[in-house]
């Protein structure tokens, strides 16, 4: 795998967040590796090196130098991945992306938003409390919400994609990839402008 480092410091943080394990391969929680999968398909960036408790990997998208994650600490400690990156290279938290799996939405359906409240995702929650802010942007990818209000939250997150949401998910996630890449180019109201719908 290629590990693209040419251009100086990263200035942005794009993190996917997910579960390491191939038992977590396909679950709805992993929704943000889709998404890392379709960045590194579509723009030959890998994240391949194993710093900051993450899968690394650096590169221009968007116009901007970034440093792409994939946390390898399990989805509630994916601060302890990105608290130290950000620190590392002085990245302020409205210049960290995180892209992650959403059950408030439909599933395949995207949003943009600025910060806020973790609406109850643990991944969101390590992050918000290592950083010791809310306030950095995310990219949301629906996964939708349990058949039935009695279903588990964690054992949804954690189950396997049927090979239909698998398709409708991994569509959503190479949106997100262009969701980011807008937003890194143009500012986040043009990103929202464009993919909250």
């Amino acid at each position: 795998m290629i590990f693209r480092s040419g251009g100086g410091a990263p200035a942005w943080i794009v993190c996917f967040l997910g579960n390491p394990g191939s038992e977590y391969a396909r679950t709805r929680h992993n929704a943000g590796w889709l998404a890392c999968e379709a960045l590194e398909a579509r723009e030959n960036i890998h994240t391949s090196r194993l710093r900051f408790h993450a899968f690394t990997g650096v590169g221009r998208f968007g116009g901007q130098q970034v440093l792409f994650m994939r946390p390898q600490t399990y989805m509630n400690l994916s601060g302890d991945a990105v608290q130290p990156a950000a620190a590392f290279y002085k990245i302020p938290t409205d210049r960290i992306i995180v892209v992650h799996d959403d059950m408030a939405l439909n599933a395949g359906k995207l949003r943009i938003k600025r910060g806020g409240s973790d609406g109850g995702h643990n991944g969101i929650k390590s992050i918000t409390q290592r950083l010791g802010s809310p306030d950095y942007p995310r990219v949301k990818i629906g996964v939708g919400q349990p058949p039935h209000p009695d279903w588990d939250r964690i054992d949804w997150v954690i189950g396997k994609l049927t090979d239909e949401e698998f398709q409708v998910i991994s569509e959503a996630a190479e949106r997100a990839v262009a969701a980011v890449e807008e937003l890194l180019k143009n500012g986040i109201d043009s990103a929202m402008n464009k993919f909250n719908r």
